[in-house]
């Protein structure tokens, strides 16, 4: 079996022909959030995952295996519930129903995906009924997921490719 002990989050510093030359891992979110588990790569290898505890692996992540060896995460398409805001309303309210529904599955510490125009969670029917309550529109998908991390998240801290993972407060842009 093929150990992986290192992460390179979303392949930072390797060449991009490299990288999609490596042979991939297709991981759901409950594999990916957990820092230990055997999979099979897409060139047939078995591969054992052992990273540092609390580590969470996303999509576009690489894995270096101990013999040198690249491994591409790609996160897998699953079940998961996209909420839209009603599209009757004007853009800004649209935007205000999606802000108060991430508000309500946050206080619930429910795992979300957030985008401009929608959210994502895993299918969940009272949460989807709380949330059509709300007058969103919630419909069954199968896509990628990658929930946000949250504030203290000991693996990309911020939103994927925003390019904050694990580092203090120094930033090289400009947010205001």
């Amino acid at each position: 079996m093929l150990q992986v002990s290192k992460l390179i989050p979303q392949g930072q510093g390797l060449a991009a022909s490299l990288v999609q030359r490596a042979a991939q891992l297709v991981l759901d979110w409950d594999i990916r959030q957990k820092s230990r588990f055997d999979t099979v790569a897409s060139d047939e290898r078995h591969v054992g995952v052992f990273l540092p505890r609390g580590t969470v692996v996303r999509g576009g992540d690489v894995l270096l295996t101990q013999d040198g060896s690249l491994l591409r995460v790609v996160a897998a398409a699953q079940p998961v519930l996209r909420i839209t805001a009603c599209p009757d309303h004007p853009a800004h309210e649209q935007a205000f129903d999606l802000m108060r529904a991430a508000y309500h599955l946050g206080n619930r510490h429910v795992p979300i995906e957030l985008q401009p125009d929608h959210l994502k969670i895993e299918p969940d029917h009272v949460l989807a009924d709380m949330l059509r309550a709300m007058h969103l529109t919630v419909v069954e998908a199968r896509e990628p997921f990658e929930p946000e991390a949250g504030a203290y998240g000991a693996h990309h801290a911020a939103t994927p490719g925003h390019g904050h993972a694990g580092h203090g407060h120094a930033h090289d842009h400009d947010h205001g």
